[in-house]
């Protein structure tokens, strides 16, 4: 069971707190996103610790005016995991599971924030994830799930962005346990030749939902999860349903050109139509980065910044596979709302007709 105590990065295993190890692959991590209900801007935010590896990093990314500020930092982890803070970027913890601010003040770039996010609604506990190769277990985590609203300041670029609880929505979560992190592990290799990841959270004016698959090569699923929970009531209980959908990919890419996720709860089958807008690159908050990867050691307290002209990426390369794509979402009761759906596809995959490593759409 999610109690407050998980807000906290302070668990030792992949369960939660009251359940109690040390992996070289152990992680505690927040992530944000934000982004306005009319798509003019897009922000996240991860932060990680690792105690096997004594390495806490943070990274704040932010889309302005066609360009993706990224402003990362790194420093050693040290006893106090209650210290939430990396060089310039900083997560408080508030009211747990209901209310958290991050404050960004890099000075040498000049980006900077100060934002509070407030729920929505309760949290989504996700099922379990497990995921081994052979005799090694690559995944084994806790995951909890949270849409709300921002308010605060962001600036970068020579701009200035105002968030209100009315005008910006987005997501949070807070997951823990053993996944890969940090420079790649020497020895036979444990990861399979594929990965499939579809996570989407998405905000409507009523409710807020939770899709996510995870696939095998060959199609079939070993995570999934769908749930839906009514906005504006502080009580209200989270539905639980199963998870089907299409993808169509953009040719040249292995990213959606559109999507239809289809909710089954107890009241019946609900779908939602994904139409992207444009897409956040991963690897501005260390996803897939080749030299700020969540953990590698990269020194003792440092911090750096560099920034993406969005339109001239090469979707194509590796480093770009991972995004979370803003979307317009509109459920089959014509009411209409926006998300996220976050997408990494590698290797194979028989659902998409995709056969190699980095093999794109036709």
């Amino acid at each position: 069971m999610i109690t407050p105590g998980d807000e906290y990065p302070l668990h030792q295993t992949s369960r939660p707190v009251r359940h109690a190890g040390s992996d070289r692959n152990l992680y505690d991590r927040f992530f944000f996103n934000g982004y306005a209900k009319d798509g003019s801007a897009f922000f996240a935010l991860a932060h990680g610790q690792y105690p096997g590896r004594d390495v806490a990093d943070a990274a704040f990314s932010i889309i302005v005016d066609g360009v993706q500020h990224n402003v990362r930092a790194s420093r050693r982890m040290g006893a106090d995991r209650l210290d939430t803070s990396v060089g310039p970027i900083a997560v408080t913890i508030i009211e747990p599971l209901r209310v958290l601010r991050i404050d960004i003040d890099d000075r040498e770039s000049a980006v900077a924030a100060s934002l509070m996010f407030t729920a929505r609604g309760p949290v989504f506990e996700e099922p379990h994830y497990l995921w081994s190769t052979g005799d090694r277990t690559v995944f084994d985590i806790t995951r909890l799930t949270q849409n709300g609203t921002w308010r605060g300041w962001a600036r970068a670029g020579g701009h200035e962005v105002a968030m209100s609880d009315t005008d910006w929505w987005g997501t949070r979560d807070r997951s823990w346990g053993i996944r890969p992190i940090g420079e790649r592990e020497t020895g036979a290799p444990v990861m399979p030749m594929g990965f499939y990841w579809l996570w989407a959270p998405l905000n409507f004016d009523d409710a807020s939902y939770l899709f996510d698959i995870n696939e095998h090569p060959d199609g079939s699923r070993w995570h999934e999860s769908a749930m839906r929970v009514s906005t504006g009531q502080p009580d209200a209980a989270v539905e639980q349903g199963s998870a089907a959908y299409t993808l169509s990919l953009r040719s040249g890419t292995r990213h959606a050109e559109s999507a239809e996720l289809i909710f089954t709860f107890a009241d019946g089958a609900q779908r939602i139509t994904l139409t992207p807008l444009y897409n956040f690159y991963m690897q501005g908050i260390g996803y897939t980065h080749p030299s700020w990867g969540h953990a590698m050691y990269v020194g003792d307290d440092v911090r750096t910044y560099d920034s993406i002209v969005t339109a001239d990426e090469n979707e194509a390369s590796p480093l770009n596979l991972h995004v979370q794509t803003l979307c317009r979402a509109e459920r089959d009761d014509g009411a209409t709302g926006t998300g996220i759906l976050e997408q990494l596809i590698v290797g194979p995959s028989a659902t998409l007709g995709l056969t190699d490593l980095f093999d794109m759409a036709p």
